[in-house]
């Protein structure tokens, strides 16, 4: 698995974009480093940055731009409504693949160091990389911002864990900087049709894990209840895993909550949008929208695309896109702005930067006139995943049809289940697509490989056995999950919408020929294997799923020719 890690620093700028684009500037020039998104704010003052990439090139990258904001930014200037206190407020380090939290935590604290000892500047460390439970929370590390940096960082309890310990002309101008580790965390803000600060912290003080604090007769004005140790009593909020406060953003002309989710496990997206526009509908005012910074996980925005149409009782069995529109629609991330999945979604986003021309992009017409071009692939294989999806598609175009039956309303969530797994037995048919001719390009690699000494001869042998073993078990995968969609076909054939019943029947056909033409791939790839023991297993076992497949679909035609 290929090693990613996410940085999200936030600078402490977010209205010249010619310091901005500088520090920006600093990450772009690092290989191995993609910079993903740059979101300044001008009434916060304040930038968020997101890059990925090899760990080493990131932490290198986090480096050179924290030097180059150093530079650039006077902290003793710098006036903004978001909590700071530092030039680089933040800089947290995300696993995002093939990188364990512990070792990302050990990522941030060599960053940490080597931006003490090389920039002077004072650090702590937050969240897993924290040095001491007390500093985990990034708030209690800030508590009092930059104003009180310079009487905190002198103190025993809150000397830095890494950078000078006095409040230097050097120290003054930067400011101190948080370095930690953490899981993805979802910065929100929900726009409100107010201006009211203080009715947006009333919401958010409703929400926010840590509540509010209870008051003696009137809840803003009243005395603070104390427990029996002389500490404050809260009411703790809906929401776990959230922070929030409320504020008016001058550049929008409206209030915000504005909100940390740090647990989108415990406090999913569109979770926390319920209940944030339940609690604002209950004083009075209604959340228009919801505005992203930075980037999200795909999950949470399709997570919330399939409670959207969850409510509207309809069936969740739709491709990937429809499911981000309905997203973006139901809690209007496109309100201030163009929500464009592309560049907000951290997947989408790392793949649009490494994206290569696959053949399930092209349009139809290209996709048949590359098959028939001189070129070997895509070939037979290819041609048989594709197969495949169309017939997985045919019986989930049937289930969701079916769904919105007019009369059938009760049994939307039934066909709706149904269309759920026709939709990912067609997903994962059209990867195969792409992984079949990959497959192939492999075999033909490894035959161009040299072959003048002995080691050559036998390393080269070596990769025609790999590669032609993988080119063998492509195929037999692409039957066994083509093989899956007879399980949906039958239904839609016994339980759908008799109007399209032969829809389905010509799925029966497609998933047929998929099974049958990815054995022929099996069968002549592993002819030239000389593990004879693989090869023997793999050849039975699809001898196997092509005999039921024939069956399946002559016993399914049957069936649908007696219904006709």
């Amino acid at each position: 698995m290929k090693k990613l890690l996410e940085c999200v620093p936030n600078f402490s700028e977010g209205r010249d974009m010619n310091v901005i684009q500088q520090i920006t500037g600093e990450i772009v020039g690092i290989d191995g480093v993609k910079l993903l998104d740059v979101d300044p704010g001008a009434t916060t003052n304040r930038t968020v940055v997101t890059f990925v990439g090899a760990p080493e090139a990131v932490v290198e990258a986090a480096f050179q731009a924290v030097k180059k904001a150093r530079e650039l930014i006077d902290m003793r200037y710098h006036k903004g409504d978001h909590p700071r206190f530092g030039a680089t407020d933040v800089c947290p380090l995300v696993p995002v693949s093939g990188v364990s939290m512990e070792e990302a935590a050990e990522y941030a604290r060599a960053l940490a160091k080597r931006i003490g000892d090389e920039l002077a500047i004072p650090v702590y460390c937050y969240e897993n990389a924290a040095t001491e439970e007390k500093r985990r929370n990034l708030a209690s590390c800030r508590e009092g911002e930059y104003e009180c940096l310079k009487d905190r960082i002198g103190s025993a309890d809150w000397k830095p864990d890494f950078g000078p310990a006095e409040f230097t002309e050097a120290v003054a101008r930067s400011g101190a900087t948080a370095v930690g580790a953490r899981d993805f965390l979802a910065a929100v803000n929900f726009n409100l049709n107010t201006t009211s600060t203080r009715r947006a912290n009333s919401v958010a003080f409703d929400v926010r894990e840590k509540g509010r604090v209870k008051r003696e007769g009137n809840p803003i004005t009243g005395k603070p209840l104390l427990d029996e140790n002389g500490e404050q009593i809260r009411i703790p909020g809906t929401l776990p895993g959230t922070k929030a406060i409320g504020w008016y953003i001058e550049e929008y002309g409206i209030a915000q909550v504005s909100m940390n989710i740090t647990n989108l496990s415990q406090t999913p997206l569109h979770i926390a949008f319920d209940e944030v526009s339940a609690k604002a509908a209950a004083r009075g005012i209604r959340v228009t929208g919801l505005e992203i910074v930075g980037l999200v996980p795909r999950s949470a925005i399709v997570d919330a695309g399939r409670h959207y149409l969850a409510k509207q009782r309809r069936s969740l069995g739709v491709a990937e896109s429809e499911l981000v529109k309905i997203a973006v629609k139901s809690m209007g991330l496109d309100d201030l702005k163009p929500f464009v999945p592309e560049e907000k979604i951290i997947e989408y986003a790392i793949a649009a930067e490494d994206r290569r021309a696959k053949l399930v992009d092209l349009t139809c017409r290209a996709f048949a006139d590359e098959t028939a071009s001189e070129s070997p692939a895509p070939g037979g294989g290819s041609i048989a995943a594709y197969l495949g999806a169309l017939g997985a598609a045919l019986a989930t175009m049937v289930a969701n049809l079916s769904s919105h039956k007019a009369g059938w309303d009760e049994r939307w969530e039934e066909f709706s289940n149904w269309a759920v797994k026709g939709q990912q037995i067609k997903d994962d048919l059209l990867a195969l697509v792409d992984e079949d001719t990959d497959a192939f390009n492999g075999v033909m690699a490894a035959f161009k490989l040299p072959k003048n000494t002995p080691e050559e001869k036998a390393a080269r042998s070596a990769a025609i056995q790999e590669a032609t073993k993988y080119a063998t078990e492509v195929p037999f995968r692409t039957m066994r999950r083509a093989f899956d969609a007879f399980e949906v076909i039958r239904a839609m054939i016994d339980e759908g919408n008799p109007n399209s019943i032969t829809d389905a029947a010509v799925g029966a056909l497609c998933v047929r020929s998929a099974v049958i033409g990815a054995f022929l791939n099996v069968r002549i790839n592993a002819a030239g294997l000389k593990d004879k023991e693989f090869a023997a297993d793999v050849l039975a076992r699809g001898a196997d799923l092509e005999a039921r497949a024939i069956a399946a679909e002559q016993e399914l035609l049957g069936i649908v020719n007696t219904k006709m």
